[in-house]
């Protein structure tokens, strides 16, 4: 993920990226098995179909779950399936908060409830799940490489004298 940094557009845009100058940039990496559904939970919020937004970000959950192979053999519920995400070390314990909001919205959504689904449930559902997304598949990606980069770098460095903490700089 070279090039300049992104920043997320406002509301009333799920999805979409925006670079510095504010023009609309790539869409986050989805991984393969999840890109339909996400695109799909889009389309749905496009047309005003939040109900069956809701329903999408939900079967884009599970779907980012087998990508992270945390399916727990046979059929494992998505409750399981997140918890075992968390557990993995995949995610920390905002993101399996947030992940279960979107369960529960999701199964809301899917299930004859009378529970209406509102257009900002959709779009903060969509947001949400794109920020799973993007810390699963776009930041951790980036951060290994930047990881690697730095190791690459620091090894380059060699080791000054014992009072220097940071090279060239006097330790405190």
């Amino acid at each position: 993920m070279g090039g300049g940094r992104r920043k997320r557009l406002g509301r009333g845009a799920p999805g979409r990226l925006a670079d510095e100058a504010g023009t609309a940039g790539p869409e986050p990496q989805d991984s393969p098995s999840t890109s339909p559904a996400h695109e799909e939970a889009r389309k749905c919020f496009s047309v005003k179909a939040y109900t069956a937004a809701v329903a999408m970000v939900r079967r884009t959950l599970e779907g980012v779950c087998k990508d992270q192979n945390v399916q727990q053999g046979g059929r494992a519920k998505l409750f399981q399936m997140l918890e075992a995400l968390k557990s993995a070390g995949k995610i920390d314990g905002r993101l399996f908060e947030w992940a279960q909001a979107l369960r529960v919205l999701g199964n809301e959504g899917a299930h004859f409830t009378g529970v209406e689904v509102t257009r900002e449930d959709a779009s903060d559902s969509i947001d949400l799940a794109e920020a799973l997304l993007d810390y699963l598949y776009v930041l951790s990606a980036q951060f290994d490489e930047f990881k690697a980069r730095r190791g690459q770098a620091q090894s380059k460095d060699t080791v000054g004298a014992a009072d220097e903490s940071v090279k060239g700089e006097p330790a405190a």
